[in-house]
């Protein structure tokens, strides 16, 4: 297993994965697809010894009175394991962006100028209690011909270490070297700090957890990094919404699965349909048991709500528990999911094509929904495979990262002896 023993530097690391990062970068699609699958295949065999680690972990959480949403992100079944081999198995039948070309034009000198997709050359992953990270990264990075390393929390490193050593006998049947997916067993804060400092071998890091340690990273690092601080992601149902579809919208949004990015946080209603829609939202949360922060024109509705003031929305909750305001119409909407989103997505609920293509014209967030639920903001649900994160920083890329946003283009110019 390719890991940072005592004494190895973390340059010594970086440097390695960029030698490995060589020769996956020129690996045929058709080869790179045979080593994924022995990765799926591999991750599915090594299910019990998977599930002891994550078992362990999951008690020594608990103890530590972990948070119901990292719970719920740190666990492994069956199920999941077997989700996260399906998941590896989706990247083998997608398209490979490496190689792609796209032709830009022929100049008057007869020069012809194209653009080429190639890997990035090594990917930081900086995670906290999300294992399945750990199979998705290395899946998506490889199939994008780069090199990986990954940094997990604490919490799931030996569960992340079991996962890890799957993927390397995968690696080992192909005669590739291991430092193509390299996991970092020490979660030594100063340790990351190093990594995130070696910009001669490091071409991005991507973090993924909590908003202090993207913070941190975002504030330390010498390399690129993909920022997502959190997903306060809003509902607004408009005045002409189907209101049983907007409540089916907000249930799925909510309370399926709370702990996630991409869950529902805020739901905005238009006045015109408070007095009809509040009811039944009332009615809804509360047999879900969800928490419920009301404004002053919606508390009446519902019983044993707390009242939130104007300025405190933009929470992002990870549980049961929402935020409703009432306002006025869709551009008081538009104002709210201005001074309070995340630039993560954002929701429509409306009959109008006209107030939900303002809507998608005018709202700033990297996925923007018309009468589709929040949870399809998701790499998986929107074809790419598994992501690799969601960035709300537009710089290089917006919203879930598959394969391409893991390759970059270069210019290449073909001739017959032209000079300038």
């Amino acid at each position: 297993m390719s890991t940072l023993s005592l004494g190895t530097s973390a340059a010594t690391l970086a440097a390695q994965a960029a030698k490995a990062a060589k020769a996956v970068a020129h690996l045929s699609t058709e080869q790179k697809n045979y080593v994924l699958q022995s990765m799926a295949n591999a991750i599915r065999s090594a299910t019990p010894a998977i599930l002891a680690a994550n078992a362990a972990e999951l008690e020594t959480a608990k103890s530590n009175n972990t948070s119901a949403a990292m719970l719920d992100r740190l666990t492994l079944t069956p199920e999941r394991i077997d989700a996260m081999a399906a998941a590896i198995e989706q990247i083998i039948h997608l398209p490979d962006p490496v190689g792609s070309k796209r032709f830009i034009e022929e100049r008057p000198n007869g020069i012809r100028i194209e653009k080429r997709r190639i890997p990035l050359g090594v990917i930081c992953m900086i995670y906290e209690a999300r294992p399945n990270v750990t199979a998705d990264a290395g899946a998506l990075c490889f199939k994008s011909g780069n090199a990986v390393i990954l940094r997990c929390g604490r919490e799931a490193i030996q569960t992340s270490l079991a996962i890890a050593k799957a993927m390397h006998q995968a690696l080992a049947e192909h005669q590739l070297p291991e430092d193509v997916l390299t996991i970092v067993p020490d979660p030594d804060r100063q340790l990351m700090l190093d990594l995130i400092q070696q910009d001669q071998f490091i071409d991005l890091v991507i973090p993924r957890g909590g908003e202090g340690l993207i913070r941190f990273v975002t504030d330390n690092s010498r390399v690129p990094v993909i920022q997502h601080f959190k997903g306060v992601c809003h509902l607004y149902v408009d005045q002409s919404a189907d209101l049983n579809m907007a409540l089916e919208l907000l249930l799925n949004g909510k309370v399926q699965r709370p702990g996630v990015c991409n869950a529902l946080e805020c739901l905005l209603v238009n006045k015109h349909q408070a007095a009809d829609f509040l009811p039944m939202v009332a009615d809804a949360l509360r047999a879900h048991q969800v928490k419920v922060h009301a404004c002053e024109r919606s508390i009446r509705y519902f019983a044993g709500a707390e009242p939130i003031a104007a300025g405190d929305f933009g929470q992002e909750y990870l549980a049961p528990e929402i935020a409703i305001r009432v306002v006025d119409d869709l551009d008081a909407a538009m104002a709210h999911i201005d001074q309070f989103g995340s630039y993560h997505t954002e929701v429509i609920c409306t009959q109008d094509q006209a107030s939900a293509d303002t809507f998608i014209n005018q709202v700033d967030a990297a996925v923007v929904m018309h009468n589709a639920s929040s949870r399809f903001s998701d790499g998986g649900e929107l074809g790419l495979g598994a992501e690799i994160g969601i960035s709300t920083s537009k710089l290089h890329a917006y919203g879930p990262m598959g394969l391409e946003a893991l390759t970059t283009e270069r210019f290449v110019v073909t001739g017959q002896g032209q000079t300038r």
